[in-house]
């Protein structure tokens, strides 16, 4: 019985591998940019590939380095990569209903892996997902994330000095990158990055903050607000159409 379950979570392992190739291939240029972007801001190879093993999440982690570029502390980074994470939980809730039941130290160590792609490819498989699948799944992207970023420090090494250097405006350029995509989706994203945009420049002039604080109180501030904005617009529909 042992044996038949054993190749059932290999072939299932198998299945999740394949699913994941399309993501893998997907992450490759993003993560030699991270690791290319890392070495201009003067991190190690080390540094650079450990940030990709434990962080593991794009936005967060370029943010991470533009946050390092200005000198933050690293309270503020982990608050604000928390901040901007904090999404991963709802994601991490809704798979907890798909997948199988299994012993608690599987599922956490699969969830680790969870990003906004693995969780749209899981979410959309028919049935429940097994756990050789999410290990399969998760980890040829982590793989392609994490060798990625080596392989783009590596690259970024072996460029001029100068050119490395001229390098670091390419990191506000993948911000507008990944800003412009959700502005598509609405009018929402598009105050909320302005109304951040506008406490983040209030704060930092007036010098009530730094740099740091200023860019997670601005995060904060903006979200609760647009937020708390929308619940009144629901709220005035709903009585409107009492």
């Amino acid at each position: 019985m042992e044996n038949v379950m054993s190749i059932n979570q290999g072939s299932e392992f198998k299945k999740g591998l394949h699913a994941g190739i399309s993501i893998a291939i997907g992450y490759v240029p993003v993560a030699l940019t991270f690791g290319l972007l890392a070495k201009t801001t003067g991190l190690s190879i080390g540094e650079t590939v450990m940030m990709s093993m434990i962080v593991f999440a794009g936005a967060s982690q370029y943010m991470s380095l533009s946050l390092i570029a200005l000198g933050t502390g690293i309270v503020e980074i982990i608050l604000t990569t928390f901040i901007v994470n904090i999404r991963h939980f709802l994601m991490a809730a809704s798979l907890n209903e798909k997948v199988e039941f299994d012993r608690v130290i599987n599922r956490i160590v699969y969830s680790f892996g969870i990003t906004d792609e693995t969780f749209s490819v899981a979410a959309t498989q028919p049935g429940k997902l097994s756990t050789g699948y999410m290990f399969g799944l998760n980890l040829i992207a982590y793989a392609s994330w994490v060798m990625g970023s080596g392989i783009g420090f590596a690259i970024g090494a072996g460029l001029p000095a100068t050119l490395q250097q001229s390098m670091s405006i390419a990191l506000y350029a993948m911000f507008i990158g990944l800003l412009v995509p959700s502005m598509k989706q609405g009018v929402k994203v598009i105050f909320l990055a302005a109304l951040a945009a506008c406490f983040n420049s209030v704060f930092t002039m007036t010098e009530w903050l730094s740099t740091g604080w200023a860019i997670v109180a601005a995060t904060l501030l903006s979200a609760v607000l647009v937020e708390l904005i929308e619940i009144m617009k629901k709220k005035g529909k709903v009585s409107g159409v009492e």
